[in-house]
């Protein structure tokens, strides 16, 4: 049975950037749905016959292939996604509204996808994440098991063993974007929506790399961070930032020390385009200690403080594979820290610490509002954008939820920590 030309289906929304949009052209293989009835909302579900597949031994290689152009000279795009074993293919076909033809997929097992551009007389481009993309039946297509007035993708999604297939078109924009509220301190350090100027930002967003995911292990020139990972650069204010981990879906960067205060626009770019710019404000400083979700304990957010010189850590439990202790008043114990401002001497950041520096600004700590003696706050040795701070535990009453506050030039942190104390 024929049909005009179908919305198939729209993937994950994003911000999308004004640019290059990538025109598919008619694809090698057929995209087939197989209805599997409607769900308790009413939604058509159908598992999904992805292109070709073939089994390497391993894992099976679906791929979806065809002409496209509008970026650079054109050339070959293929939609590939892998899966270990022989089994159903890992994704169904869930509509958006009931009996729609707009659907988003749901995993039903573990994959991989990958979006190659193979440009006429040009590199290969890949991508790693279903982003800004959607996909047509021609007038080819054909339905089964259902009415010729009801085929539609939706429609086959409500009736069990009814089916669509044929080959598709559609389009792809491969430029980065950062997703809303999508620029933030790391969650590990309190997860602020300001950032400041030599400390450490995290990007979420669609198309931010061009490859898999990379460190910046290799990439130092000598003492100096890079700033460019894998093909992607970020500047924010014009200015060009350090990266330490790049993906499709997530950035982390090392902020210059000479960032200017207030809103200041973030712009990430590939070899698929630059993203359109992202605000982000700028204080002179956002200090936050680290304390990751997994210290949460009992709804409580440990610190992460470690016995000075030692692999313990002080906290009220037992980990697996991880030492563990309460303090006592007088140890001696360290916390770390991003975004506490300058330093003396003054070092950049985006180079690797080789001495031992003082905070310029103020800190101070208190448990359960008694002050603590702090040793050293300043910048950690052979480390970028990580700050220590050496103390000595006061006198205070045992607990495991001892309140821990700190200032900076007498402000108090954003934080609320507690830390495990015994007598």
């Amino acid at each position: 049975m024929k049909l005009a030309i179908i919305s198939a289906f729209f993937l994950f929304l994003a911000a999308v950037p004004a640019s290059a949009i990538v025109t598919l052209g008619l694809s090698n293989q057929s995209f087939g749905l197989n209805g599997i009835g409607g769900n308790a909302s009413g939604e058509g579900q159908s598992t999904v016959t992805w292109g070709s597949c073939a089994f390497d031994g391993t894992n099976t290689n679906c791929t979806l292939s065809g002409p496209f152009s509008g970026f650079g000279a054109g050339g070959t795009y293929s939609f590939v996604i892998s899966y270990p074993g022989t089994g159903p293919f890992p994704l169904n076909a869930v509509s958006q509204t009931p009996g729609g033809n707009f659907f988003s997929f749901q995993a039903t097992n573990n994959y991989s996808l990958v979006i190659t551009l193979a440009q006429n007389g040009g590199p290969a481009i890949s991508f790693y994440s279903f982003a800004n993309f959607s996909f047509f039946y021609s007038s080819s297509a054909t339905c089964t098991g259902v009415p010729s007035a009801s085929c539609a993708v939706g429609q086959v999604g409500l009736i069990p063993g009814a089916t669509i297939t044929g080959p598709i078109t559609g389009s792809f924009d491969p430029t980065p974007s950062i997703t809303p509220s999508g620029a933030l301190t790391p969650d590990n350090y309190g997860s602020f929506a300001p950032v400041a100027p030599g400390s450490w930002m995290v990007i979420y967003g669609v198309n931010l790399a061009t490859t898999l995911p990379q460190n910046w292990n290799s990439d130092f020139n000598a003492n100096q961070a890079p700033t460019n990972l894998g093909g992607t650069t970020i500047t924010v204010a014009g200015l060009p930032v350090y990266l330490a981990y790049v993906s499709a879906g997530q950035v982390n960067v090392l902020l210059p020390s000479s960032l200017p205060s207030g809103p200041q626009p973030i712009v990430v770019t590939t070899a698929g385009g630059s993203s359109i710019p992202y605000t982000i404000n700028v204080n002179a400083t956002e200090p936050g200690l680290l304390a990751p979700f997994s210290f949460m304990i009992n709804g409580n957010q440990n610190i992460v403080a470690l016995f000075s010189n030692t692999g313990t850590y002080v906290l009220p439990v037992s980990l697996p594979g991880v030492a563990t202790a309460r303090a006592k008043p007088g140890d001696l114990i360290t916390f770390y820290g991003i975004g506490f401002g300058p330093v003396t001497p003054n070092i950049p950041a985006g180079q690797l610490i080789s001495e031992l520096s003082i905070l310029q600004i103020p800190f101070a700590v208190t448990f359960a509002n008694v002050p603590a003696i702090v040793n050293y706050a300043g910048l950690v040795p052979g480390v970028a954008g990580l700050y220590q701070f050496n103390l000595v535990v006061p006198q205070i009453a045992a607990s495991d939820i001892v309140p821990v506050k700190f200032t900076l030039g007498g402000v108090s942190g954003a934080q609320n920590l507690v830390i495990a104390i015994q007598n």
